[in-house]
């Protein structure tokens, strides 16, 4: 695996420590169970019936579960196969009195990609109403046969955090692609993002706050 993939540790280190990058506290988590809802989903990546969301017991995170999300390219794929991607729109309720912001983000699959292939996962959030969406994009290169996993962390300074007192739904759109390159004729590369068994889930992080108080 590549050793840039894990540069993101030492940041989940300081989140599972309940301090920020920057050192600032983080607001005690809400104790009230907060719901996360598919409200639509729709993309090559996620046919019906094949994502699913679940909320963390301890309030700190939701994951997104895919079964069916693998792009390919080469032997026994169709042209159309180079390109996978799911659009969800989520609803999102969370206590009276708070709100919250994606601090970071944890993406997980396997790729397997011949020597010259190419792969790529890319994926954007935004609430509902906002200009602000947060965009990464992580390439890799084959020859690769392994699990892989990225991590796309914000400054607490720059979260974007959801209105308070209004529901807003919450966006997420992800997208895989391969290229065959300068790989062998006949190959075949693939990138997943699908678990059979839960272990390869998409892991969103919350970071909670206090909405001001009304007067």
């Amino acid at each position: 695996m590549s050793f840039g993939l894990l540069a993101g540790g030492a940041v989940a280190a300081l989140f599972a420590s309940g301090i920020s990058p920057q050192g600032a506290s983080v607001t005690d988590v809400p104790t009230e169970k907060i719901q996360v809802t598919i409200n639509t989903v729709n993309g090559s990546g996620c046919p019906k019936g094949t994502a699913a969301v679940a909320v963390s017991s301890d309030n700190t995170a939701f994951t997104v579960t895919y079964s069916d999300y693998l792009a390919q390219v080469g032997a026994g794929a169709d042209p159309t196969d180079i390109r996978k991607n799911c659009q969800l729109n989520l609803g999102v309720h969370v206590p009276q009195g708070f709100t919250y912001a994606i601090a970071s983000v944890d993406y997980r699959g396997y790729a397997y990609l011949e020597k010259g292939a190419k792969g790529t996962e890319k994926a954007s959030y935004y609430f509902q109403g906002s200009a602000d969406t947060t965009s990464r994009t992580h390439d890799f290169s084959g020859p690769y046969s392994d699990n892989w996993q990225t991590r796309d962390s914000t400054d607490y300074s720059a979260l974007v955090w959801a209105p308070c007192g209004v529901e807003r739904n919450f966006n997420i759109n992800t997208e895989l692609r391969v290229n065959a390159g300068t790989s062998p004729a006949g190959s075949t590369s693939f990138m997943a993002m699908d678990s059979t068994d839960g272990s390869n889930n998409t892991i969103y992080h919350i970071a909670w706050k206090e909405c001001p108080s009304v007067r």
